[in-house]
């Protein structure tokens, strides 16, 4: 599983991995259920390294911010996203100190950390995050 194929459906709980393309889908399988179905173009769909959080300098890639995650938990479950947004915020503190605390609400932090957690349960390496992302820096 590479961090390139991994994606989230507006209207669908939880993260998916795109596992081939068909002429008018593209097969997907949850992370959370390992159920595959194709989704089609009407299907609202985000690559998560396409996604970026503000910081009051630039936008830091997702992948950057599960790696500081990953090695803030030594690639164990994070926090609940359940928990009051006084503690996420706080936790997302020692993740990114500097992110742009007007424009990413605690509800953004929220899921950001369920995401990181459904890729820990999946059993995602978080130590090929640093290739993926040194690799794009260097082009």
């Amino acid at each position: 599983m590479t961090f390139t194929k991994i994606i989230t459906i507006s209207g669908k709980p939880g993260l998916f991995e795109i596992l081939s393309q068909t002429k008018n889908s593209v097969i997907v399988k949850s992370l959370i259920e390992g159920k595959r179905f194709p989704i089609t173009a009407t299907h609202n769909v985000s690559l998560l390294e396409n996604i970026a959080i503000y910081t009051y300098d630039e936008e830091i890639p997702l992948a950057t911010i599960f790696k500081n995650i990953a090695d803030k938990e030594q690639g164990k479950k994070a926090i609940s996203h359940k928990e009051s947004n006084k503690n996420v915020t706080n936790y997302f503190l020692e993740v990114l100190p500097n992110y742009d605390q007007e424009r990413v609400y605690p509800s953004n932090i929220k899921k950001i950390i369920q995401w990181y957690n459904i890729l820990v349960n999946a059993d995602f390496d978080f130590s090929t995050l640093t290739l993926e992302v040194s690799t794009e820096e260097e082009e």
